[in-house]
């Protein structure tokens, strides 16, 4: 379990948790009706993690707003710095400055535009500004539509698009989708399957309720439910909050909602139908002449850049805690584990890798000192290869690991597997497994690497009358079996 934030209360009051490492990596989609508790939901969401990571809210009515006097983020106005958007965004991503972007005052079509202008320059920030970051899309039906919307093909295709990246590649670089949804069947299905973590309110339509039933593995029959939930209530699941379905009472929050439901209001006192008559039919004002946008001064963009470069956050993250060396190596060790247990991790190369436990490095408050990659790189290898073959004889390993430390990079992953075999008495590995086991599909690229390894003398390959390959290890002596 990584830093976990609380966002309301379980059953029998219990706390209702959300691991932040786990949501960083896996994305969360929240559907509810309007009026059913989303905006409160991804409010609580936002202050809980506020100081522990860098969040970005694509806000279409301006109700988050009211998150900059509080938490110290950049309130955004689009439509003073819309021709700006990518520059700022980019300058968002270099600075991890949070920042609400208030689509508030833009039509429908620019909405579109503006989201995709600022989400792609997110998403197109330098390798070397891959940090984790928060996104909060709210009514993400608006800019991921699955049909025909209020804008243009134009502006919708290029705002599905970023939205289609946000959700399908911005883990690799630190980009965390959380988007909130009306009706899931108005959601673009490539953009919600991507999310691995769910938490379903009140909704009434049978088609809506029957895909939040099948998301959170529930029968049909149970789907009836969401009909009955409360105001603020939903039910969970996924890797970052439950592994069943869990009923989640979301707790209060501390900044305004500007989209909170009117409330009643006594009606002005009863006038005679004359004077009625008279206050209606009276004549008006002539129309104010048609809104005209103008560009921004270029003194406003320069007051935006300084905010974003110099940020004053309200609040500071507090310092990361006092580890020892041994505490320090088991939380590694624990991240590489993580991350090589993870079903997609044996096909990606290690600098792929390396990002993910950067991340994660980050998020479990390491501080500086972490891994770089070359380190990184010899811890992942003699993980997975202690993991291929649990049987082996502890002190050959030992002698096995202290060899392979001098050898380059890649060649450690095949020493110490073929080694690792050997040991357990196991027969060697064909290419195509040799290939596999560092992240390759080319059988070629495995015997290019036991060539290297045999014209240095680190190992021995022969073929018994069989043509079974063996390899022997003559500063270990050790050979795989037959």
């Amino acid at each position: 379990m990584g830093r976990s934030i609380d966002i309301g209360a379980a059953a029998l009051g219990a706390p209702a948790l959300i691991d932040l490492e786990e949501l960083l990596a896996t994305r969360l989609l929240v559907q509810g009706n309007s009026g059913s508790g989303k905006s409160h939901l991804l409010r609580r969401l936002l202050e809980q993690s506020a100081g522990l990571v860098q969040q970005i809210v694509i806000d279409p009515e301006g109700d988050f707003v009211s998150l900059a006097e509080r938490y110290g983020h950049l309130a955004l106005d689009a439509a003073e710095c819309e021709r700006d958007l990518p520059a700022i965004a980019a300058r968002v991503r270099e600075h991890r400055v949070s920042v609400v972007l208030n689509l508030e005052e833009l039509e429908a079509d620019a909405q579109l535009r503006a989201a995709a202008q600022f989400l792609g320059a997110l998403f197109d920030a330098d390798r070397a500004l891959w940090f984790p970051a928060l996104v909060v899309v709210d009514e993400a039906q608006l800019f991921a539509p699955a049909a025909a919307s209020d804008g243009s093909d134009e502006a919708r295709r290029l705002s599905l698009a970023a939205m289609t990246n946000l959700m399908c590649r911005g883990r690799k670089r630190g980009l965390a989708g959380v988007i909130a949804t009306q009706r899931l069947a108005k959601l673009a299905k490539n953009v919600a399957a991507e999310a691995s973590n769910f938490l379903m309110g009140r909704t009434f339509l049978d088609i809506d309720m029957a895909r939040a039933a099948d998301l959170l593995g529930m029968e049909r029959r149970q789907a009836e439910m969401f009909r009955d939930l409360e105001r603020g209530a939903f039910v969970g699941l996924g890797p970052a909050i439950s592994r069943r379905p869990l009923r989640v009472k979301i707790g209060e929050v501390e900044t305004a909602d500007r989209g909170a439901a009117p409330k009643l209001a006594p009606l002005p006192e009863a006038m005679e139908a004359e004077a009625l008559q008279n206050l209606i039919f009276a004549p008006g004002e002539a129309p104010a002449p048609p809104r005209v946008r103008i560009a921004p001064k270029p003194e406003r963009l320069l007051e935006i850049f300084s905010q974003i470069e110099t940020p004053a956050p309200d609040i500071v993250a507090a310092p990361p805690p006092e580890l020892t060396d041994e505490e320090r190596e088991a939380t590694i060790e624990e991240i590489i584990g993580q991350i090589v247990g993870e079903a997609k991790a044996a096909q990606q190369a290690a600098e792929t890798l390396h990002r993910d436990f950067q991340l994660r490095c980050r998020i479990r408050r390491l501080g500086p000192g972490a891994p770089d990659l070359a380190d990184f790189r010899r811890r992942l290898t003699i993980f997975r290869a202690k993991k291929a073959f649990e049987a082996a004889d502890e002190e050959s390993w030992a002698r096995a690991v202290e060899i392979a430390a001098r050898l380059p990079g890649d060649l450690q992953s095949v020493f110490l597997y073929l080694s690792r075999a050997a040991a357990a008495g196991q027969p060697c590995p064909d290419d195509a497994e040799i290939a596999g086991f560092f992240g390759s599909a080319s059988p070629s690229r495995a015997r290019r690497m036991l060539g290297e390894l045999e014209r240095n003398e680190w190992i021995v390959a022969r073929v018994d009358f069989e043509q079974r390959r063996i390899i022997a290890f003559p500063e270990l002596g050790l050979e795989t079996a037959a």
